[in-house]
C-alpha cells in the first residue's frame, strides 16, 4: 500500500470525523472518545527516508494504565490467545489497542480491518477482560471442588451461601439480582464442569 493512499481511505472510513495528516508519516482521525493514530515507520533510527519506510502501526488509547492495572495479566493472556490483527499494549501510561503490520504486503482491506479490530477492542477491553479473568476464576473453583470430591450441586450450594453471606457479590443485591447472579453461575459451572 502507498503512503498516499491512507489520508483518502481515512477520510472514507471516518466522513464524520477531523482527519489530518500532521506529517508524511503520520495521520489522525479524531474520535468521539479517542484519537485514532497512524504512524508509517522503519526499523532504522533517525531520519528516514520515504523508501525506507517499511511499518505502519494503528493506535488507539483505551485507558490509563491505572484503569487497566487489574486486568493487565487477563490483556497479555488475551494478546496471546485470541487477539488476531490488534494486541493490546501499554506506552507512557497508556492502555493501547495497537496493530502493525509491513507496508509492502498491507492493502486496504487490511487497513480497515485493523481499524475496526481496534475500534471494537476499544469498547469492549474492560467487558472481555473481566469475562476472561471470571472464566479463569470459574476454572479454579471447578478445580478445587473437584479435588475436595464436590459435587456440581454441593459447588452450587456454596457458591449460594457465600453470596448470602456477602463473601461473593455484595449483601445490598435484591432476591431477583442474587437468583440472577446464582442462574449465571448455575449455567456457567455446568458447561465447564466435565471439561475440567
Amino acid at each position: 500500500m502507498e503512503l498516499s493512499q491512507i489520508y483518502p481511505l481515512l477520510l472514507d472510513l471516518f466522513p464524520q470525523a477531523t482527519v489530518t495528516q500532521p506529517s508524511d508519516v503520520t495521520w489522525q482521525v479524531e474520535l468521539p472518545q479517542a484519537r485514532l493514530l497512524a504512524i508509517a515507520s522503519s526499523r532504522a533510527q533517525g531520519a528516514i527516508a520515504a523508501e525506507e519506510l517499511t511499518w505502519l502501526r494503528i493506535l488507539l488509547p483505551l485507558a490509563p494504565q491505572s484503569e487497566a492495572q487489574d486486568y493487565l495479566e487477563a490483556l497479555l493472556e488475551a494478546n496471546f490467545e485470541t487477539q488476531q490483527r490488534v494486541h493490546y499494549a501499554l506506552h507512557q501510561g497508556v492502555l493501547w489497542a495497537v496493530a502493525g503490520q509491513p507496508l509492502n504486503t498491507l492493502t486496504p482491506a487490511d487497513l480497515t480491518a485493523a481499524i475496526e479490530q481496534a475500534r471494537q477492542c476499544q469498547e469492549t477491553w474492560l467487558r472481555d477482560a473481566f469475562l476472561y479473568t471470571t472464566e479463569k476464576q470459574i476454572r479454579q473453583i471447578i478445580q478445587v471442588a473437584k479435588q475436595q470430591g464436590q459435587s456440581l450441586e454441593a459447588t452450587l450450594q456454596n457458591i449460594g451461601r457465600f453470596y448470602a453471606e456477602g463473601i461473593l457479590g455484595g449483601l445490598e443485591q435484591t432476591p431477583e439480582e442474587r437468583e440472577s447472579t446464582m442462574a449465571a453461575w448455575q449455567a456457567r459451572l455446568t458447561q465447564l464442569w466435565e471439561t475440567e
